[in-house]
């Protein structure tokens, strides 16, 4: 028996023998008067049982068993569930182990065991929040982080768009480092998916915007056709898509993404732990089913039903829309020439001195516009050189893909 419970015995056995009135006994153990006499009757009948629970020997239904409460202690300290925060194990624990357990029960559990929640609670400078776009569509924030995401003491960036309105994550995809092909695969990614948003905020990384240096550095052709100032590879797409694209002058400007960051940071890293994912090829293959994943789970509905996303103009095609354009103009001899490599356009129809625009993309490789059609180009080798594998043009174009693709982006 509880104290309670050995003081509520006495209080009425009192009552019983007369040593204090009901009235007494009532405000002694703050209970109704009525409730008083049903207890002399049951102690009269039962005894000392009549004031004892009667849930006390009685485990609830929902609880769980010593089985399952140490499999969940044991879960949390494994290698795969060790760095989730608590609400998210406790997510994974349906998901993955068919285990459902409420939250406050299972940070009861955890904390009984000396298991503490991974997730830092740091304090944050206060900002204004601005206000959600009404629609989606009207503005994605674009971002990359590099991050360990494989816990291999390595940093991968992960890049990715997330819609202003309604905190959907329209594209994710990895690479070794913040590039842009990083960024065209995320807009590959949102045009197939959504459609093609009305504006971009990404920050002043040089893919998205020339350097001081490049801004009024144009060449004649540029200046004779009215430009004012330079422009990226992935801004000429923006302009060619007709999206505006506005740089933020601090993190804290483009908050959702930065927040996204940080939850990806915490969540992703035990996603990939427990279905052993350790590279960046088998991360960008997950990535997509958990993007919906994602959205399922955190989106929320913007205030407008309105969508503001636009399907993709028809005159477009991804493949050539997505890709770095070099624009050429071929010697007497009909070759071109980029990074100190040799090409002559595979068509006869392509005149000396001609302007064309070479199309470089990782589905298509290579290959030479003029007049508004495609054509395949070669590589000229030296007159002494032999056939040596580094010497083919898909290994010369893989070449130049890492120069354009993988580095910080170029003025068009």
């Amino acid at each position: 028996m509880t104290d309670k419970e050995i003081r509520r015995h006495h209080v009425i056995n009192c009552a019983i023998e007369g040593k204090n009135t009901v009235k007494d006994a009532a405000k002694l153990l703050n209970l109704s008067e009525r409730r008083i006499k049903q207890l002399k009757k049951e102690v009269r009948k039962a005894g000392v049982e009549a004031v004892i629970h009667g849930n006390k020997q009685h485990r609830p239904i929902h609880s769980l068993s010593a089985v399952i409460k140490d499999r969940i202690i044991s879960l949390k300290t494994s290698y795969a569930y060790e760095l989730c925060n608590f609400a998210h194990f406790q997510e994974l624990l349906e998901e993955n182990e068919g285990i459902v357990i409420s939250y406050s029960a299972l940070h009861s559990l955890l904390t009984k065991a000396g298991i503490k929640s991974p997730k830092k609670h740091r304090k944050h400078k206060k900002h204004l929040l601005r206000a959600r776009k009404p629609a989606e569509g009207m503005m994605l924030q674009a971002d990359g982080t590099p991050h360990d995401w494989f816990c291999s003491g390595k940093k991968q960036s992960l890049h990715g768009f997330i819609d202003d309105a309604t905190g959907t994550i329209t594209g994710l995809y990895m690479c070794e480092a913040e590039c842009l092909f990083g960024y065209l695969e995320v807009t590959r990614q949102t045009i197939k998916k959504h459609g093609v948003p009305l504006s971009l905020y990404p920050d002043k990384y040089s893919v998205f915007f020339p350097t001081q240096k490049k801004e009024y550095s144009l060449s004649i052709e540029d200046e004779l056709a009215g430009m004012e100032k330079a422009v990226t590879q992935f801004g000429r797409i923006m302009r060619e898509l007709g999206v505006e694209m506005f740089p933020a002058n601090t993190p804290q400007a483009k908050g959702r993404i930065e927040r996204l960051w940080g939850t990806l940071q915490s969540r992703l890293v035990s996603e990939f732990r427990i279905r052993d994912i350790r590279n960046i090829e088998e991360a960008n293959k997950f990535l997509p089913g958990y993007i919906k994943k994602y959205n399922d789970r955190f989106a929320i509905k913007p205030s407008s039903d309105k969508n503001a996303f636009l399907p993709l103009p028809a005159k477009f095609n991804l493949d050539t829309l997505l890709c770095v354009r070099i624009p050429r103009v071929t010697d007497n001899s009909g070759v071109i020439s980029i990074h100190n490599c040799r090409f002559v356009i595979a068509d006869n129809n392509v005149p000396p001195r001609a302007k064309v625009t070479i199309l470089l993309s990782k589905e298509s490789g290579m290959r030479a516009e003029y007049k508004g059609k495609l054509f395949p180009v070669r590589l000229v080798l030296p007159l002494k050189s032999s056939l040596e594998p580094e010497g083919t043009l898909a290994n010369v174009t893989k070449k130049l893909m890492q120069e354009y693709f993988f580095k910080n982006a170029k003025a068009a």
